[in-house]
């Protein structure tokens, strides 16, 4: 039973909602996961980045305490006051110069130099260098202001004469508790930033100015992390702390504080420097700064977001991987507990099924038009339906236990018992006719069909019987209608051969006369040319008798080799008027009507052959395709060229009056077949629509009858092709010749199509 539509909706309504239910729970279950597990990746991330930074920060400084105190060590020495304010002599100055670079090779500083209270460098561990500091004026550098006041001074700034960044730490030199100079040891940090090579840290030192000068990035070294005011700016500048170089900001577009020295920053992508295929133009930073004790400095590491990123996508991807698993478990209990319902319900229906299905076949086989009769093992009667008693006339009852002998024929039963006593397994039913007894044992005759059976392992015979007393009546009749048929079809078939002989006698006739007007049409065309002929053969008699007459006087004077010469001549003639003549004679004989391959440049040869005079005095050209040799067709040469004769005489008749007089026949491939346009550049046709009509023509009297075209179009049909005309679109008549195309091959033999008749 199907479920109502209204129950239909409202299952839908409750999965669509349950579906939105669970798709609404993973959503909320992946955004709790996502800030869960953001919160505690940065959390992660902080710690270590301040693991790291403390880590850096502890290298520096010890590195700086290593040279701090050294300047004031220095200044202890007794051979600086040996040249302050100003040398004694150049041997004091060179030892003092060696001195230094003794000094600074093993304290490993960048360089060592003494300047005077002037700030003029007076001595130097690079002395001997290109670029030595001796005689440079360091009095603007905030180191030596501080010494020179009396205290330490420290500070970071770019070499004006090396160019180099460094760390100064400088001391005053005294002499009797006054100020005479100012010792100072450059170091180089460059070897802080070159060890770091944690890809996803970066490391930034900056000054209060919150300028870079040292970064693991080289495109972040003198560009600050905070843009500064114009007036910050031309003071750094005038100070020649970073040289010339801009000062430009970091591209920060946005900034999250954390914590109060930590940051979370978004710097843009330099697009020369991202690597090819990363489409993103921002990078998610988390910064955290923390200062140097007694420097002035503060040192920044930036750890890349990228990994809270993927500790985020890892978490979502376990929970909905858990999720999808519990949602899955959760189907698949589901689906166990419906199909044990469904297979409780499917046993059920069976068992109904199987009932209705009973009842529904006790009905058929009670109310069915067959008799029906089942025997046990032993060919006694089991079953019959109502059908079968009212065939025999007797009751179920009545019959079961017995044998079928009060029921059928003795040939019937004999063909029963053969079947019933035979030892097979094969289930092959026996279908025959046998005579069956009813009332009063009255024999009818039947359709008698013996199949084998198997019930609960009981081998049992179903009789299927049919009364087919109608049946044999409609045998019968149709038998008698059949001979009547037989014998009306005998006398008109009779009828039909002689109607048929009359009819091949016809055509044979018409045949006839067809190949007679043919041969009247060739002759028609010859007596036409005859003027032509006559003067094409005048020429050559003339000749010959002037040959003739000469010959007989230069024989008479003895001259033979003249008289030879003339006799070769009166030859050449005469093969000449047998060219002429014999194209005529092919001509004008009859066909064979033997379709056989045709080239058109036999065609073309034997239609000019004998039209060449009449164009030549009519002044008409005509124009062939090119490569005539290449085109084939399927026709009879000799009809062929009476079609092409005719046509180009209608075209000529048709250029007659007009200025250049033209001819032109065009030849194309064209699925198969052959088609050759004859086009003139006449007036045209009047009514193509009638051209083929016999007797139809609109020729002045004398130049013809009406029937060349219609002739050539059965000529053409024979050839199981067709003829067709229209006027061009440019001018004049196009007759239009289709036929099958005949195949040449390579070794000069004829392959032809198969043109069925």
């Amino acid at each position: 039973m199907n479920p109502s539509p209204q129950v239909s909706k409202t299952g839908k309504a409750a999965r669509i909602l349950i579906f939105l239910s669970v798709l609404a729970l993973f959503a909320v279950l992946m955004l709790q996961t996502a800030a869960i597990s953001r919160h505690q990746a940065i959390s992660d991330l902080q710690q270590k980045t301040e693991a790291d930074l403390n880590r850096y920060i502890i290298t520096v400084q010890q590195k700086l305490d290593r040279f701090k105190d050294l300047p004031k060590l220095l200044s202890t020495h007794p051979d600086l006051l040996s040249i302050l304010p100003h040398p004694d002599t150049e041997a004091n100055k060179l030892r003092l110069n060696q001195f230094l670079e003794e000094v600074n090779d093993i304290i490993g500083a960048s360089d060592t130099y003494l300047m005077n209270r002037e700030g003029l460098t007076v001595a130097a561990s690079n002395w001997s260098m290109e670029r030595s500091f001796i005689g440079g004026n360091f009095s603007f550098r905030p180191y030596f202001i501080d010494a020179v006041a009396g205290g330490a001074g420290s500070y970071f700034a770019l070499g004006t004469t090396s160019h180099q960044r460094g760390y100064f730490f400088s001391y005053p030199v005294y002499n009797r508790d006054e100020v005479a100079g100012v010792i100072v040891v450059k170091i180089d940090l460059n070897d802080v930033e070159d060890h770091w090579n944690d890809p996803l840290q970066d490391i930034l030192v900056t000054d209060n100015d919150d300028v870079i000068f040292i970064s693991t990035r080289p495109d972040w070294k003198f560009r600050t992390l905070t843009p500064l005011s114009p007036q910050d700016q031309r003071r750094v500048r005038d100070s020649l702390r970073y040289g010339d170089n801009p000062l430009i900001p970091l591209d920060v577009s946005a900034r999250q504080p954390l914590t109060e020295n930590t940051e979370r920053i978004t710097l843009q992508k330099d697009p020369s420097l991202t690597p090819a295929g990363d489409g993103r133009q921002v990078q998610d930073y988390l910064l955290m700064t923390q200062s140097l004790k007694d420097t002035g400095l503060n040192v920044s590491m930036l750890s890349s977001m990228k990994v809270v990123d993927q500790k985020v996508i890892t978490a979502m991807v376990q929970v909905a991987f858990i999720y999808i698993a519990l949602l899955l478990l959760i189907l698949v209990l589901r689906v166990r507990y419906r199909l044990k319902l469904q297979q409780q319900e499917f046993q059920q229906r069976e068992h109904k099924a199987l009932e209705e299905s009973e009842a529904r076949i006790r009905a058929i086989i009670d109310h069915t038009h067959a008799g029906l009769i089942t025997l046990d093992e032993s060919g006694t009667v089991r079953y019959m339906n109502p059908t079968a008693e009212k065939l025999f006339g007797m009751t179920a009852e009545s019959m079961r236990g017995q044998y079928l002998s009060p029921l059928f024929s003795e040939a019937a039963r004999v063909v029963c018992w053969r079947y019933i006593m035979e030892e097979t397994t094969d289930t092959a039913e026996l279908t025959t006719e046998a005579g069956a007894l009813g009332h009063n044992n009255q024999e009818f005759p039947v359709e008698l069909t013996i199949g084998r059976m198997s019930v609960a392992g009981e081998k049992l015979f179903m009789l299927t019987i049919h009364d087919i007393t109608e049946r044999k009546l409609y045998e019968q009749k149709l038998r008698d209608a059949t001979e009547a048929l037989e014998f009306r079809v005998q006398e008109r078939t009779k009828d039909l051969v002689q109607t048929n002989a009359r009819l091949v006698e016809e055509m044979t006739q018409h045949r006839n006369t067809q190949n007679e007007l043919i041969q009247t049409a060739k002759l028609a065309v010859l007596g036409q040319l005859s003027a032509g002929i006559n003067h094409e053969l005048n020429q050559p008699l003339t000749a010959i008798r002037n040959y003739a007459d000469n010959a007989l006087a230069f024989l008479r004077r003895d001259q033979l080799e003249t008289v030879s010469q003339n006799l070769q001549e009166i030859g050449g003639l005469t093969d000449r008027m047998a060219k002429i003549i014999h194209p005529l004679k092919e001509f004008s004989r009859k066909s064979t009507n033997c379709i056989e391959p045709v080239s058109l440049r036999q065609i073309r040869d034997g239609v000019m052959s004998v039209m060449y005079g009449r164009f030549e005095k009519e002044q008409v050209t005509v124009r062939w395709p090119d490569a005539v040799e290449t085109i084939w067709v399927m026709a009879d040469r000799l009809r062929l060229e009476q079609v092409f004769v005719n046509l180009l005489t209608n075209a000529m008749q048709a250029v007659a009056g007009q200025a250049g007089k033209q001819i032109c026949v065009e030849a194309e491939d064209v699925a198969g077949y052959t088609e050759i346009r004859v086009r003139d550049n006449g007036p045209g046709v009047r009514d193509p629509e009638r051209v083929f009509e016999p007797f139809y023509t609109t020729k002045s009297s004398g130049q013809g009858i009406g029937l060349g075209l219609p002739i050539s179009q059965r000529i053409i049909e024979s050839f199981y092709g067709e003829l067709r005309v229209r006027n061009h679109a440019e001018g004049g008549a196009e007759f239009l010749v289709r036929l099958p195309t005949a195949l040449q091959q390579s070794s000069g033999a004829i392959a032809t199509l198969d043109v069925k008749s």
